[in-house]
């Protein structure tokens, strides 16, 4: 495995700011040649990025036989666009190294949880956006992303939105930017596919997050799937004791389906694995 720890900087990085590779050795006794990479992005409100939804994550979809990595962005004081231009250079990163790495690099896939949600979101939505190529000194088209994995995500800044989760991404520029960065009125032509998930019980970021992006999704034609568990607290993560809370038991069997709907997902999005 290729288990690196590389650093990302962007205008506002902070010095942890950095992505974590779990790449999966090639090898020539094994039939499949470059493999899909997911990029995972943690929740944590833009304050901090959650481990329960970190390595964790990545290795559940490196036992599929997916790559993985994991972006450690740039919170709070950091503010917008900081992560999502760590998140842009991730993508960029893998993209440029995909021979090297026996990366697909028609089949990225961003994952992220709640506040990470809306980041992988946010550069789901707006990757065809000029600002990104620019500030990156690429071509849009290298930026594409092959779809997203949501979980319960921060989408919302209006009646329904967590306050707090862009108050640490927007800082000084709040009120200036907070309609920009309701992502269900983002939705364009240029979105990738989609899987989400959220518990009808979330008491932290409200189901009508997901529910207002999954209806913008659909009303443009973009391919979604969406599952909504009637039960649950928020930040469930795997929803098993392999990531239940120290302090607020998040265990939900109810809802540990969802990975296994994502591997199904992922499958029908970029095939079987197999060699080139």
């Amino acid at each position: 495995m290729i288990y690196e720890k590389i650093p990302l900087k962007q205008p506002g990085s902070q010095p942890y700011a950095c992505v974590q590779t779990y790449l999966l050795n090639h090898s020539d006794r094994i039939a499949i040649g470059k493999r899909p990479l997911v990029i995972v992005c943690p929740g944590g409100g833009y304050s901090f990025t959650s481990e329960r939804e970190a390595e964790i994550i990545a290795l559940q979809y490196n036992a599929m036989g997916y790559h993985a990595a994991v972006v450690y962005y740039s919170c709070s004081p950091a503010v917008y666009p900081t992560a999502l231009l760590e998140v842009a250079d991730t993508v960029l990163m893998m993209k440029r190294h995909a021979e090297e790495w026996y990366i697909d690099p028609d089949h990225i896939i961003l994952i992220g949880f709640s506040a990470g949600g809306h980041l992988a979101a946010d550069f789901c939505l707006n990757w065809s956006k000029p600002f990104l190529s620019e500030k990156l000194q690429c071509v849009s088209r290298e930026l594409k992303p092959a779809g997203m994995i949501l979980g319960y995500p921060v989408i919302t800044s209006g009646q329904y939105a967590h306050r707090d989760s862009f108050r640490c991404l927007l800082g000084d520029r709040y009120d200036e930017l907070l309609t920009q960065e309701s992502l269900e009125l983002q939705v364009n032509k240029d979105v990738p596919p989609a899987f989400i998930w959220h518990t009808v019980t979330d008491e932290a970021v409200p189901v009508q997050n997901s529910l207002f992006l999954a209806e913008a999704l659909i009303r443009q034609g973009i391919p979604t799937e969406y599952h909504l568990y009637p039960k649950g607290v928020h930040g469930l993560s795997l929803a098993n004791r392999l990531t239940a809370d120290t302090k607020t038991e998040r265990e939900e069997p109810s809802c540990t389906s969802w990975l296994a709907l994502s591997e199904t997902w992922l499958k029908n999005l970029c095939g079987e694995l197999k060699a080139e």
